[in-house]
């Protein structure tokens, strides 16, 4: 690394202040729990919300919205390394990336989807995408957009068009991490990379389709995909995965090719990344302490969002318990 991890002590320190006032598993039951939507939002405020007690589904979500800008952009001045961030904000730019093109294809209007926590101002990126100044966009994103644009118009189907984008993501994401030269980093992200190939893989298998169907789809940068495509088969996946962190999820999948729960499946995968983060609690101050705070605090707000718009949409609280992702906290 470039930077020394000493120069994360204060940071670290201001982080791990935090963690306390994080949604934990005893919170969330707590907002299960609660009688009505109101008294679940109002719970949130223990943990620096602001009070959405009030407000409807689109409230809510530009209030989430909001609270996690404000920590990107907070945690933008205070970091010692530029670009750590950004492995956070890469997300949104590429989420918006995914929007502007179809909504372009279907002749509607993009921009009041568009994320603010990208890297790009959505206003400007999608100035940027009408008049195709692609090499104004950062990272991979301009050859990507374009590409994606051009597949969309040619197969009418948005997963191609997608699936072009995310490679140029998770591509962009290996580079930050390679960047950084951090090894927790470089394993979190390998880890993303492999939990989103295995999921590829089960989706594909459970549809019916030949794994090789997918040669195009999976991601560089976990697993050797040469090998996952060898695996062929749920007990291969299975195989495959043994004695490392998508284990579990690996025979979860199996199951849900025979006919198990497809959502356990993908909770199981969406766990193992959240575990590898746990480790980061062992390291008193560096980069993994801000990596792991802001991906607890996404985690946070999506179950947040899970919680309070089951509420709004009268989803059973146990139905909504059975899709929560383990908490950071």
């Amino acid at each position: 690394m470039s930077t020394k991890k000493e120069a994360y002590l204060c940071l670290s320190a201001m982080l791990r202040a935090r963690e306390p006032k994080l949604l934990n598993g005893e919170k969330a039951q707590r907002m299960l729990d609660a009688a009505s939507f109101a008294e679940a939002a109002k719970l949130l405020t223990d943990c620096g919300y602001e009070d959405m007690s009030q407000l409807d589904a689109a409230g809510v979500n530009a209030a989430l919205n909001e609270h996690r800008n404000g920590i990107l952009y907070e945690l933008d001045s205070l970091v010692p390394e530029e670009g750590l961030v950004d492995i956070f904000r890469l997300k949104y730019d590429y989420h918006n990336a995914k929007t502007i093109v179809k909504a372009e294809a279907m002749g509607q209007d993009a921009e009041r989807l568009l994320s603010n926590s990208g890297r790009m101002a959505p206003k400007a990126l999608l100035s940027e995408y009408n008049d195709e100044h692609y090499s104004s966009m950062p990272g991979k994103m301009g050859e990507a957009i374009a590409d994606a644009k051009a597949i969309l118009a040619r197969t009418n189907n948005p997963q191609l068009a997608d699936a072009r984008l995310d490679k140029a993501y998770f591509a962009e994401l290996v580079e930050h991490a390679r960047k950084m030269n951090n090894a927790f980093l470089t394993e979190y992200v390998r880890l993303m990379i492999d939990s989103t190939n295995l999921k590829i893989a089960v989706r594909t298998l459970r549809m019916g389709r030949s794994i090789d169907s997918i040669r195009d789809a999976l991601l560089d940068g976990g697993t050797d995909t040469d090998r996952i495509l060898a695996a062929g088969d749920g007990e291969g996946l299975v195989n495959l995965f043994a004695h490392s962190k998508l284990e579990k999820a690996a025979s979860v999948g199996a199951e849900a090719l025979s006919g198990g729960s497809l959502t356990a499946f993908e909770l199981e995968c969406d766990n193992a990344v959240t575990a590898q983060l746990k480790a980061a609690k062992l390291m008193s101050y560096g980069p993994e302490s801000v990596v792991a705070y802001v991906a607890a605090v996404e985690n946070e707000i999506t179950a947040v969002r899970m919680i309070l718009t089951g509420f709004l949409d009268g989803i059973d609280s146990a139905r909504t318990k059975e899709r929560l992702r383990d908490t950071y906290a």
